[in-house]
C-alpha cells in the first residue's frame, strides 16, 4: 500500500498536517477499533477533508481526494515499502539538519499512523450490499438497527445510504413518514425507545453527602487539630482516666466534626442546586412534526424517525439526515474544530448532534439519539468540570491567603511565648527534667491554641460566602425569570455601567400586528380583520394575488393545523403578523404554496436586512420576491404598482412620496417592511444569487409592537442607578427614536445615529460620540460589536448586552455580561450569553442588575464582619499570650467562633435580599476597590471597641465581678468567651448595613438571618451552661449573662456612631 501526498500551492511544505487532522484520524482509528466486527465489515475508509468528508473504498483506486489545504491520492494497488515514503514538494527543503530530522520524524509518524489505519481497515473490510436485520428489531416492526443508522450518519456513508434506498428508504425502515412524522401512539413510542434508546446523555451521578464530608476532612488545619485531639485523648485518659481525661480531646473532636458536617452540608446543598440549574440550562424545545401536526417538543423526547424543523441559530438535537431545505450551512466546530461551515444538501445529507445551523433552514429525519450519536460518544469521554471560580472568588482567595500567612506568623509566636512560659516555670521550680502528663497536656493545649489561631485567621468562609450568595441569587433570579448560566455574571452585573438593549421583544412586547398598509399608493388603517378584509375588497385581484404570493412564499413562518384542528401560525412575531394579515385578506396558505414551486430561499440576514425567494409559477416562469427594511427594498425597486394594479416606473416624486410614508409610519413607532417582486429569466439556477435590483414595489406595511409595561420605569431606575441604557436596533431611525422617547431612553441632549454613519466614524470621533449616543438604528451585528468593544476598552465601562439572533453572538461574547432572550433567542445566542432572560423583558434585566448589586454588597458585608472577628481573635489571643502567658480563648472556643463567623455568618449575611436603595447608588465599575474605606472604618472601629472590652475584662474582670477561689480563672475566661461571642452576634446585626444606622429594616422578612442568630444564641447558651467539660466553660449566673449580653449589645450604638464618621467612598 502506498500513500503519495502532494503539497498544494498554498502550502509550501510537502507534508503539513494540522493538529485537528491528526486528532480526527486518531478519533477515526479509535472508533474503528471499538466498532463491532459486523460494523467493521460494512465500514468504509474515511478520510476527513476540511469542508467535506469523502469516502474511498477499494472500488475508488485512482480517485483523488482534494480539499482547500492538501490533496490525497490513495493508491491501494501497492504496499508501502519499508523506509520509503515518496513525497513531492514544490520547494527545496530546509538545510538545517535538526529541522530535517524533526520533519522526517513527523512525516514517518504520520505515515505510520495513516497506513496503520488503512491496513487495519483492509483486514476488516468486506463489501456488502446485503444487510441482516437483527431479530429483536424485526420483531418490533422495524427494518434497520441503531448501529447501522449510526454507521451511516457518523461515517457519512453515501454508498450505504443508497443501499438502504436513500432517505425515503431509511424512513420506511423506521416506520415513519417524511411529511407526517411518527405515529405518536404510546405503545409504539415505547417500543421505539426500547430499540433505539432515548435522546439523553448519561449524566455523571451526583456526588454523595459523604464525599463532601471526606473533602471537608482534607483541610490541613483540621487534620492537625484532629491529631491534637487524638494525642490529648491518649494523654488525658492515661493520666486522669475516663471520662475526665477525655473531655479536652472529645471537645476538639466534636468541634471538628461540627465544622466538617456544616461545611459538607452547605457544599452538598449547593451541588444539588447547581444540578437543578444545569437542567434548566439544557431545556431546549424544537419544532417537530408528529401525526401530521407540527408541534413544539423537548429535545429529550426525540426518537429516531421524528421529523425536525431546523432554522438559523438552532442546535442540531440528534444525528439525522437532510430531507429538504434551503441554503443550509452547518457549524461543526464543536465536533471537528474546523471553523468553516459545512454545506448540507441532498448530496451531503448528514447532520450531527451538537452542531449548529449557521444559515438556512431545513427538515431533518432523526436517525440516532442519545449516547449513540457522535456528540454522545464525545460526551462519554469527557468528565464534567465544576463551575470556574468567579473573579470575586479569586480576589477573595488572595485576601484569604495573605490573612492566613499573617495568622500563621501570629500562631507561631503565640505558641513560642506560651511554651516559653511553661518551660520557664519548670526551670524556676527545678522540675524541668521531670514532665508529667499534665505538663504534656498543657503543651498540647498551647499547640492546639496556635493551630486554632490559624483556623480562625484563615477566612475560609470568604469563598463559601461568595458561593452561597451567588447560589442564593441564582435561585431567586430563576424565580424572577432570569437563568444565570455563568456564576461570574451575577457579581459582574452588579458593576454594570452600561446596557445596550435590543428594541424588538425586549423593550417592546414582541406581539406584532399589521396596523397600517400602503398598497397601490393608498394608505389604509388595518387594525382588525374586518378592516383588512375591507381593504382587500378594494384592491385589484391581481394585486391581492401577488401580495398573498409574496407573503406566503417569502416567509420563515408557516400556517399549520394543530392537533385540535385549528389554524396555528408558527414563526417569528414579524412573520406571524404578516401571515395573520394575509389570512385576513382571505388567503389560503397551503393553496398558494402548492400553486408554485420554491426554487431558492435566502433566509433573513441581519447584515443584508432582507430575505428573498425565487418561485416557479404554474406555467414555468420564474419570479423573485423580496422583503425587508423599507429603505433598502425601496432602493432596489424601479417600478411600483399603481391603483389599477399595473407596474409603472418609479420616478423621483413617487420615491419621495413612498419615503414620506415610511417616515410617517416610523414616527408613529411602527416597524416598516417593504414587499417587492420581479420577473426573472428561466435560466436561473439554485446556485445563482437572487437579484438585488430591478424590483416592483408591491407595498409597505407598518407593524405595531407596543412598548412593554414597566419599561419606562425600569429605564428611569437604571438612570438613577448610574447605568446608561442604549437602544441598538435594526429598525428605521424614526421608529427607533419614537420607541426610545416612549421608553425614556432618548433624552433632549442624547444622540441617535444610523449604523452606516456610525461605522464610518474615526476612533477620535467615536470617543466624542459614544458617551452621548443613546440610539443606534439600522445597525449591523458588527456595529453592535464595535460599540460594545469601544465602551469596554476605551471608555472602561462594564457593559451588558442583550441579543436574540445568531448574529448577536459576537457582541454577546465581547460584552462583560451577555443577556440572551429566552423566547425569541436562538440556541447560538443563548450559548454565547451569561444570563438568559426567560420572559424577554427589559424589566427582568433591571432585576438582574439589582441582584448583582445585592450579591456584591452582601459579600462586602460578610467580609467586613469576618475581618472584624479575625482582627480581634488574633490580637486578643496573641497579646494575652505575650503579656500574661495564657490565652483566654481555648481551641474549642475558637473553633466555635470560627463556625459562627465562617459558615453561619456567610449564611446570614450572604442571603440578604436586595433593597430599593441599591439602585440609587452609583455602580462600582471596573476599577472599584472591593474593601472600601467605609468597610475599613467599620472594621477598625468595631475591632478597637471589642479589643478594649476584652482586654479590660482580662485585667480587671476578677475585681469587677468579685471573683475569688480556684474557679475564678475559669469563670473569668467564660465571661470573656461569652462577651466575645455576643459581640459577634450584635456585630452581625450591625453589618446588615454598612452606611445606614437603621439596621433592623426588613430583618423580620429575612428568615435565614433570624434562624442563624437564634440558633447561635441557643448553642452558645448550651455550650456555656451544659458543655463546660468540653468547652472549658462554667455555668454563669443571670447577672453575669446580662452583663455579657449588654457588652455585646453596646457594640451596636458604637457601630452606629462609627458610621457617622465621614470617609471617602473609594
Amino acid at each position: 500500500m502506498r500513500f503519495l501526498l502532494h503539497g498544494s500551492r498554498s502550502y509550501n511544505k510537502a507534508f503539513c498536517f494540522s493538529s485537528n487532522t491528526i486528532n480526527r484520524e486518531k478519533l477515526w482509528m479509535l472508533s474503528f477499533s471499538t466498532t463491532s466486527q459486523e460494523g467493521r465489515k460494512s465500514s468504509e475508509f474515511l478520510i476527513h477533508g476540511k469542508q467535506k468528508r469523502f469516502l474511498a473504498d477499494l472500488s475508488l483506486t485512482q480517485q483523488q481526494i482534494k480539499n482547500s489545504r492538501r490533496e490525497f491520492q490513495l493508491l491501494l494497488d501497492n504496499k508501502l515499502s519499508r523506509g520509503r515514503f515518496p513525497l513531492h514538494n514544490n520547494r527545496k527543503p530546509w538545510t538545517s539538519p535538526l529541522v530535517q530530522q524533526t520533519k522526517r520524524k513527523e512525516k514517518l509518524r504520520v505515515a505510520v499512523l495513516v497506513s496503520k489505519a488503512a491496513l487495519q481497515f483492509i483486514h476488516g473490510i468486506t463489501l456488502h450490499s446485503e444487510y441482516t436485520v437483527p431479530e429483536e428489531v424485526k420483531a418490533a416492526g422495524f427494518q434497520i438497527c441503531a448501529d447501522e443508522l449510526g454507521s451511516i450518519v457518523e461515517g457519512h456513508d453515501v454508498k450505504k445510504l443508497k443501499v438502504h434506498g436513500g432517505i425515503d428508504g431509511i424512513a420506511n425502515k423506521l416506520c415513519t413518514s417524511t411529511t407526517n412524522g411518527l405515529v405518536a401512539s404510546e405503545d409504539r413510542l415505547k417500543c421505539r425507545q426500547e430499540i433505539y434508546g432515548i435522546n439523553k446523555f448519561t449524566e455523571i451521578p451526583v456526588r454523595s453527602f459523604w464525599v463532601f464530608v471526606w473533602e471537608a476532612l482534607q483541610d490541613m488545619t483540621l487534620i492537625i487539630l484532629a491529631v491534637c485531639a487524638f494525642v490529648s485523648l491518649i494523654v488525658g485518659i492515661s493520666t486522669e482516666g475516663w471520662p475526665k481525661g477525655a473531655h479536652d480531646g472529645l471537645g476538639i473532636a466534636a468541634s471538628i466534626l461540627l465544622v466538617v458536617f456544616v461545611t459538607a452540608t452547605s457544599d452538598y446543598r449547593q451541588s444539588l442546586q447547581f444540578k437543578d440549574l444545569d437542567k434548566e440550562k439544557k431545556k431546549i424545545s424544537i419544532q417537530v412534526t408528529r401525526d401530521g401536526f407540527r408541534q413544539k417538543m423537548s429535545i429529550y423526547d426525540l426518537l429516531p424517525g421524528d421529523i425536525v424543523h431546523l432554522s438559523i441559530g438552532d442546535q442540531v438535537p440528534a444525528d439525522g439526515l437532510f430531507v429538504s431545505g434551503f441554503s443550509v450551512l452547518i457549524d461543526e466546530s464543536s465536533l471537528t474544530g474546523e471553523s468553516e461551515p459545512v454545506v448540507v444538501n441532498k448530496e451531503n445529507p448528514f447532520l450531527l448532534s451538537g452542531t449548529k445551523v449557521q444559515d438556512g433552514s431545513c427538515i431533518m429525519l432523526v436517525t440516532t439519539v442519545g449516547m449513540r450519536t457522535q456528540w454522545g460518544k464525545l460526551m462519554a469521554t469527557l468528565s464534567e468540570g465544576g463551575d470556574d471560580e468567579t473573579p470575586l472568588q479569586v480576589k477573595l482567595n488572595g485576601v484569604a491567603t495573605i490573612i492566613g500567612k499573617i495568622g500563621l506568623f501570629f500562631a507561631v509566636v503565640t505558641f513560642a511565648v506560651l511554651a516559653k512560659g511553661l518551660i520557664s516555670h519548670k526551670i524556676l521550680d527545678g522540675s524541668y527534667l521531670s514532665w508529667s502528663g499534665d505538663d504534656a497536656l498543657e503543651l498540647l493545649e498551647f499547640f492546639a491554641i496556635a493551630v486554632t489561631i490559624v483556623v480562625v485567621a484563615v477566612p475560609e468562609g470568604l469563598p463559601l460566602a461568595v458561593t452561597l450568595s451567588l447560589a442564593f441569587a441564582m435561585k431567586k433570579m430563576m424565580n424572577d425569570k432570569a437563568l444565570v448560566r455563568h456564576l461570574a455574571a451575577c457579581e459582574t452585573m452588579g458593576s454594570a455601567t452600561s446596557i445596550c438593549s435590543d428594541k424588538t421583544g425586549t423593550l417592546t412586547t414582541n406581539h406584532m400586528t399589521v396596523v397600517k398598509a400602503c398598497i397601490c399608493g393608498d394608505i389604509k388603517e388595518v387594525r382588525n380583520p374586518e378592516m383588512v378584509s375591507s381593504m382587500g375588497s378594494q384592491l385589484p385581484d391581481v394585486v391581492v394575488k401577488i401580495l398573498l404570493q409574496s407573503i406566503f412564499n417569502n416567509t420563515g413562518g408557516e400556517v399549520v393545523i394543530n392537533q385540535y384542528g385549528k389554524l396555528e401560525i408558527l414563526g417569528t412575531p414579524t412573520e406571524t403578523a404578516l401571515l395573520e394579515f394575509a389570512l385576513s385578506l382571505g388567503g389560503d396558505f397551503q393553496a398558494v404554496r402548492q400553486e408554485t414551486k420554491l426554487v431558492k430561499v435566502e433566509p433573513f440576514n441581519s447584515t443584508k436586512k432582507r430575505m428573498g425567494v425565487v418561485i416557479q409559477l404554474p406555467r414555468g416562469e420564474l419570479r423573485a420576491h423580496s422583503k425587508g427594511a423599507s429603505e433598502i427594498i425601496l432602493a432596489a425597486c424601479d417600478k411600483v404598482l399603481d391603483p389599477a394594479g399595473n407596474a409603472v416606473p418609479l420616478d423621483e416624486a413617487a420615491v419621495r412620496h413612498l419615503n414620506n410614508i415610511i417616515e410617517s409610519f416610523a414616527s408613529e413607532a411602527l416597524r416598516t417592511l417593504c414587499l417587492a417582486y420581479t420577473e426573472i429569466a428561466n435560466n436561473f439556477s439554485a446556485e445563482d444569487q437572487i437579484p438585488v435590483k430591478g424590483y416592483t414595489c408591491i407595498g409597505i406595511v407598518g407593524i405595531k409592537d407596543p412598548v412593554r409595561p414597566g419599561v419606562k420605569e425600569s429605564v428611569a431606575i437604571c438612570r438613577s442607578a448610574g447605568i446608561t441604557v442604549r437602544m441598538v436596533t435594526g429598525d428605521n431611525i424614526n421608529t427607533a427614536k419614537a420607541i426610545a422617547r416612549e421608553c425614556g431612553i432618548l433624552t433632549a441632549d442624547g444622540i441617535a445615529i444610523e449604523g452606516p454613519e456610525f461605522r464610518n466614524k474615526t476612533p477620535e470621533e467615536m470617543n466624542d460620540l459614544i458617551p452621548k449616543l443613546q440610539v443606534m438604528a439600522r445597525s449591523s451585528p458588527l456595529d453592535k460589536h464595535t460599540l460594545v468593544k469601544h465602551l469596554r476598552t476605551i471608555l472602561n465601562e462594564v457593559v451588558a448586552v442583550t441579543g436574540d439572533g445568531t448574529n448577536d453572538a459576537p457582541a454577546l461574547h465581547e460584552a462583560d455580561i451577555g443577556l440572551a432572550m429566552g423566547i425569541a433567542g436562538t440556541e447560538v445566542a443563548k450559548e454565547s450569553a451569561d444570563v438568559i432572560i426567560l420572559d424577554d423583558n427589559f424589566s427582568t434585566i433591571v432585576t438582574v442588575a439589582r441582584w448583582g448589586r445585592s450579591v456584591y454588597i452582601n459579600i462586602q458585608k460578610f467580609v467586613q464582619f469576618q475581618l472584624t472577628v479575625n482582627v480581634v481573635a488574633l490580637v486578643v489571643n496573641f497579646s494575652s499570650a505575650c503579656l500574661t502567658g495564657n490565652a483566654p480563648l481555648t481551641a474549642v472556643q475558637l473553633l466555635w467562633v470560627n463556625m459562627i463567623m465562617d459558615t453561619l455568618g456567610a449564611l446570614a449575611l450572604a442571603t440578604e435580599p436586595p433593597n430599593e436603595g441599591l439602585m440609587k447608588r452609583a455602580p462600582v465599575g471596573r476599577n472599584g476597590n472591593f474593601i472600601s474605606n467605609i468597610m475599613w472604618r467599620n472594621i477598625l472601629g468595631q475591632a478597637f471597641y471589642q479589643f478594649i472590652v476584652i482586654w479590660y475584662l482580662q485585667t480587671e474582670g476578677k475585681g469587677l465581678f468579685q471573683l475569688e477561689g480556684p474557679d475564678s480563672d475559669l469563670i473569668l475566661n467564660t465571661l470573656i468567651f461569652n462577651s466575645f461571642v455576643f459581640c459577634q452576634v450584635f456585630n452581625e446585626i450591625s453589618s446588615r448595613e454598612m452606611e445606614k444606622i437603621d439596621v433592623f429594616h426588613g430583618i423580620l422578612e429575612n428568615y435565614v438571618f433570624l434562624a442563624v442568630i437564634t440558633s447561635t444564641i441557643i448553642f452558645q447558651f448550651v455550650i456555656v451552661q451544659f458543655l463546660g467539660d468540653f468547652a472549658s466553660t462554667t455555668p454563669l449566673t443571670f447577672k453575669q449573662w446580662l452583663f455579657t449580653v449588654f457588652i455585646g449589645f453596646l457594640g451596636m450604638p458604637i457601630a452606629a456612631a462609627i458610621k457617622t464618621i465621614p470617609v471617602g467612598s473609594k
